[in-house]
C-alpha cells in the first residue's frame, strides 16, 4: 500500500477523532490497559474509541500522538498484515512521539492478532475494536495471551438513551413534569432499540435504518464472511429465533422447524448458523440452569441485542420485546444470567447473586398473576433466591405471600435504577 496514502489518512484520521462531538458512554476505560472492544455494528464503538482519545487529550496528551485507523474505510481495500507494519512506519517518519494505537474494524486484516500481540509486547497503548464475536476465539485469544482486556460493547441503555436525547433525570424525576417524557421517550426505545444511530432519526425512519443495518449483517456478517449456500435457511432461522425468545429452542427442533417451510436443513447446519449469529453480534444465548450438561448448550433461550432488530420480525410484539430488553439488560452487566425450567419456569435467575425474576406485561389476570409468582416461590424453595422480581409494562407493587416477598416493578424504571444492585 502507497505511503503517500497511508500517511494523507493518519492525518486525516487525526483531525475527525479529535473534532467529533461525543454522546458520553458509561463505559470507562482504563489508560493504562490495552482493550479489544466487540460489538455489533453501529453499537458505538468507534465512539467509544472517539471517547477514550478526548479524555487522553484531555488529561494532557497530544493530538499528534493519537494513531487512529478505521478499517471499513473503502481506501484500504485489499490491505494486508503486512501493511499493519507500513502504518507504524509511516508515522514514525511523520512524528518523533510514541504513538497510542486506535485500530477501527481490525478484524477486516487476517492475521491482525499477531500485529496486536507485538504492539502490546513493545508496551505501546492499544485500542482494538471489531464487529465479529470470532475476534474472542480460543485461536485468537491464545494469540494476545491475556494481554488485552475485552469490552463488550452495547448498544445505549436505557438512561444513555436519554442522555442522547437530552434528559438528564432530577433526584425526584418520577414525580415531575420529567416523567412524561421518560414515558413517550421508553416507548420509542422500546420499538426501535438503543443503537446510537437509529436515537435521532424521525420515527417514520427507524424501521427502514434498522432494516439496513440487519441487511447489511446478514449479508455481509453472515452469509459472506461464513461462506453461506443456502440463504433462505438461515433467513427462516432468524425468524422462527425471533418469534421465541420467550421459549427454549433445541437444535433438533429448530433444524425440523427450518426443514418443514421446505429447506431440508441437518442439525449440525444449525448449529453452525447459530454460531454464525452470535459471531456477528445479532442474538446472544443463555442456558437452563436446571439442565444436564449436554442440554445446556442444545437447548438455550436466544435473544436479539437489540429491540429495534427483533421488531423487524414480529407482528404482535410487545410480550416478546418486554423479555428481550430485559435480557439485554441482565446480559449486559451479569456473567450468571441463565433461566430456570424443570417441572417449572423462571425467566431468569442470577445464582450468584440470588436474585430470580419473571418478566410478564401485566399482572391483573388471575392466571399470569399465579404463574408468575408460584415460579418464583417454588424456587426460592430449592435455591438460594433473597431477591424476587415480576418487571412489568407499567405495574407496580409489593406481594408478600408465605414469609416471602416479591417485587413487582415497571420496566422502565428498573433499567434507570443505577445502583449495583438488580433493583
Amino acid at each position: 500500500m502507497e505511503k503517500e496514502l497511508l500517511k494523507r489518512l493518519i492525518l486525516e484520521y487525526q483531525q475527525q477523532v479529535v473534532q467529533v462531538e461525543l454522546n458520553r458512554r458509561d463505559i470507562s476505560l482504563s489508560a493504562d490497559l490495552n482493550y479489544v472492544l466487540v460489538g455489533i455494528r453501529r453499537a458505538g464503538k468507534s465512539y467509544m474509541l472517539y471517547q477514550q482519545v478526548h479524555e487522553l487529550i484531555n488529561s494532557g496528551h497530544r493530538a499528534e500522538e493519537i494513531l487512529y485507523f478505521n478499517f471499513e474505510d473503502d481506501r484500504l481495500e485489499g490491505m494486508t498484515l503486512a501493511d499493519l507494519d507500513e502504518i507504524k512506519v509511516c508515522y514514525e517518519e511523520m512524528y518523533s512521539y510514541r504513538p497510542i494505537f486506535f485500530l477501527d474494524e481490525i478484524q477486516n486484516i487476517t492475521g491482525w492478532e499477531h500485529f496486536a500481540r507485538r504492539l502490546a509486547d513493545q508496551k505501546y497503548k492499544v485500542y482494538i475494536t471489531g464487529s465479529n464475536a470470532r475476534m474472542l476465539s480460543m485461536e485468537i485469544a491464545g494469540t494476545l495471551g491475556g494481554r488485552y482486556m475485552i469490552q463488550h460493547v452495547f448498544p445505549y441503555s436505557f438512561a444513555e438513551y436519554l442522555a442522547a436525547s437530552g434528559i438528564h433525570l432530577s433526584p425526584n424525576w418520577i414525580y415531575s413534569p420529567q416523567r412524561n417524557d421518560v414515558a413517550r421517550l421508553f416507548d420509542i426505545y422500546f420499538h426501535f432499540g438503543g443503537l446510537p444511530e437509529v436515537q435521532p432519526i424521525k420515527p417514520a425512519m427507524k424501521r427502514q435504518w434498522i432494516n439496513n443495518l440487519y441487511n447489511k449483517i446478514f449479508f455481509g456478517d453472515i452469509l459472506a464472511r461464513f461462506n453461506v449456500r443456502n440463504t433462505m435457511s438461515l433467513k427462516i432461522l432468524v425468524r422462527k429465533l425471533a418469534e421465541s425468545v420467550k421459549q427454549p429452542c433445541s437444535f433438533t427442533r429448530l433444524a425440523n422447524i427450518v426443514s418443514s417451510a421446505g429447506t431440508k436443513t441437518r442439525v449440525e447446519t444449525i448449529t453452525d448458523y447459530l454460531s454464525y449469529a452470535e459471531d456477528s453480534c445479532l442474538i446472544f444465548s443463555i442456558e437452563n440452569y436446571a439442565a444436564k450438561i449436554v442440554e445446556k448448550v442444545s437447548n438455550r433461550k436466544y435473544y436479539f441485542i437489540d429491540n429495534g432488530l427483533l421488531n423487524l420480525f414480529l407482528f404482535d410484539p410487545n410480550t416478546s420485546l418486554l423479555e428481550n430488553i430485559v435480557a439485554i439488560r441482565l446480559y449486559s452487566q451479569y456473567d450468571d444470567v441463565c433461566f430456570y425450567n424443570s417441572g417449572f419456569e423462571v425467566d431468569f435467575y442470577l445464582w450468584e447473586h440470588a436474585t430470580a425474576i419473571q418478566v410478564a406485561y401485566s399482572m391483573s389476570n388471575d392466571e399470569t398473576r399465579k404463574r408468575e409468582t408460584d415460579g418464583l416461590l417454588k424456587l426460592a424453595k430449592t435455591y438460594d433466591v433473597r431477591q424476587m422480581l415480576v418487571i412489568t409494562r407499567d405495574e407496580r407493587e409489593t406481594i408478600e405471600v408465605g414469609g416471602y416477598k416479591i417485587e413487582v416493578v415497571p420496566v422502565w424504571e428498573w433499567l434507570l435504577e443505577a445502583s449495583e444492585s438488580i433493583y
